[in-house]
């Protein structure tokens, strides 16, 4: 038995296999990976996709044609009450689980009737809207996350440096990676970057902006791996400079930290690959922790800040909304953090405003 470029069952009756059932799930996986291919999917999203389908079939020990909605339950159970996972995760898990057991249980792909001529048995879809989650709302990050505070940002980036300069003379091996994840935690601030946009970035990927010359040719960053829609390639967007003090991060980096080396990345990893984000990340915990900062802020709180500070300090929304890469005003919204102070300053001009009207409207 084998399957098509399409995911669909071609039996090779002069193939006999020792073990069948292990056999039939290799091909079913192999099936699904082709599907997907077809539906133009990321190559690490179909991958992440199967990973769970293994994952499941481990937990539950049976094999697809064999398991139940009881199955279903007592993984994700366990998920939620040992694992503890969030709840975006646990519905990737049952999306992946369910779009699977969809493939097989379909007749347009054959394995009802192969895995019955084998087996005696045929896949069932056991995922069904009462026994997994449903995505009601377009945010679903904890309560816990938020942007960093300007004195939060301040002194993180000041902790960052100092520990470069404390790495640099006692003479140790590590600085240039403290340089470079200083860096990038500025960088990412400086554009609303996200990580995976962060890593991707070329030195070709800097140009001026005409409009404002004082940046010199660090004026645009071009984001070449933006979040992909659904089966579509990464969405390209250029973020213009608006802070003064960005383009001499980026000169000091290149002249004094990545130095000359024969790739265009910007950020390359001590072995010239990629830079990962948990290499970040713990760095980045790391210094909260040594200041002390409280629970909710991660890498992806820089971007967060950054859309918060550009509200806080009067730049226009659909301007932000554009630096962000957002199609819709109101995903913007869901990174704005707009801090007290902001609203409180803001409150007090409109009952300033509307006194000040009704006083001159009793004159």
């Amino acid at each position: 038995m084998a399957v098509d470029e399409a995911g669909r069952v071609r039996v090779v009756p002069s193939v006999y296999s020792l073990h069948p059932e292990d056999q039939t799930v290799e091909d079913m996986l192999q099936g699904w990976r082709n599907q997907q291919l077809s539906r133009n999917l990321q190559f690490a999203t179909i991958d992440q996709r199967l990973r769970y389908v293994r994952r499941f079939s481990e937990y539950v020990n049976e094999f697809p044609w064999r398991w139940t909605p009881l199955l279903v339950e007592e993984y994700f159970g366990d998920l939620r009450s040992v694992r503890h996972l969030s709840h975006s995760t646990i519905r990737a898990h049952q999306a992946a689980l369910r779009l699977f057991t969809s493939y097989i249980s379909s007749p347009d792909y054959g394995w009802d009737l192969e895995c019955e001529r084998l087996f005696g048995q045929h896949p069932a879809q056991v995922f069904f809207d009462w026994n997994t989650a449903t995505h009601v709302q377009e945010y679903e990050g904890g309560p816990s996350k938020r942007p960093f505070t300007h004195g939060e940002l301040q002194r993180l980036f000041d902790h960052a440096d100092t520990e470069v300069e404390r790495i640099a003379k006692a003479g140790v091996r590590g600085w240039q990676a403290a340089y470079r994840d200083a860096t990038m935690l500025k960088v990412a601030y400086s554009y609303g970057l996200r990580f995976n946009e962060l890593r991707h970035l070329q030195l070709v990927d800097f140009a001026r902006n005409p409009h404002a010359a004082e940046f010199g040719k660090y004026g645009v960053c071009k984001v070449r791996f933006g979040k992909a829609r659904r089966a579509s390639p990464p969405k390209p967007r250029a973020v213009l400079t608006v802070f003064r003090w960005t383009p001499d991060v980026i000169r000091d980096w290149l002249a004094n930290g990545r130095g000359s080396r024969d790739t265009l990345d910007v950020f390359p990893s001590e072995r010239g690959s990629l830079v990962t984000e948990p290499t970040l990340l713990r760095r980045l915990r790391r210094y909260c922790q040594a200041l002390d900062f409280p629970a909710g802020l991660d890498l992806h709180s820089l971007r967060r800040s950054y859309a918060t500070h550009l509200l806080e300090d009067g730049w226009d929304p659909l301007f932000v909304q554009a630096q962000m890469g957002h199609e819709h005003a109101s995903t913007t919204g869901i990174y704005t953090f707009v801090s007290s102070d902001f609203r409180t300053s803001t409150l007090r001009q409109a009952l300033n405003r509307t006194t000040r009207e009704a006083l001159e409207g009793r004159t």
